[in-house]
């Protein structure tokens, strides 16, 4: 399903614009629909750029277990631009595609460790509004993980539910990205 764009694309035809499609490119092997959206904002694109490159490198966390509770979060909130995405980043970070493809219906499948269900559960708590966390879910991440990796957990969650809303609100659908790793887009919700 292509994107509506609530908010229309703009055009990237300036000088700037056609280096910044030239690097997603490079990149992604396309422009990802949320730049030309992004587009009409520059100030607000080249902060979100600058705070998602200091994100990618936050390393509290397992990589897998990351990507786990934002692709949940992301199907939580239903961007199934996010979860194409998100498909497409697992594939790159070598995370196994099968198993990332039972994200969307975690609770369902038997693929997942006991931390990993603890931490999609986690991240479909936060994204939950109004949010349902329990002590006891932040007390047991807090024994699997420590303090340290609980709160970047708790951050990429929350920056997941900014990307996601924001993606949703703006009428990006999946872009094909997951293409590349062969796997068909499961619902995302």
């Amino acid at each position: 399903m292509p994107s509506t764009f609530r908010i229309p694309a703009a055009p990237m035809d300036s000088p700037a614009g056609r280096v910044v499609s030239a690097a997603a490119r490079r990149m992604y092997g396309r422009v990802p629909d949320l730049v030309p959206v992004m587009w009409h904002h520059k100030k607000l694109l080249r902060a979100v750029l600058a705070f998602e490159g200091k994100v990618g490198k936050w390393d509290a966390v397992d990589p897998h277990l990351k990507s786990y509770a934002v692709m949940a979060s992301a199907a939580s909130i239903g961007c199934s631009w996010c979860l194409d995405f998100g498909y497409y980043l697992a594939h790159d970070e070598g995370l196994d595609e099968a198993k990332v493809r039972e994200v969307p219906r975690w609770r369902d499948s038997d693929v997942f460790t006991p931390l990993e269900r603890d931490v999609m559960a986690y991240a479909e708590a936060m994204t939950a509004t109004p949010p349902t966390v329990t002590d006891d879910q932040v007390s047991g991440l807090r024994a699997a993980l420590g303090d340290r990796a609980v709160v970047e957990l708790t951050m990429m969650v929350a920056v997941e539910n900014q990307r996601s809303r924001f993606n949703f609100a703006a009428g990006l659908a999946s872009q094909g990205f997951s293409d590349v790793c062969e796997l068909p887009l499961a619902d995302a919700r």
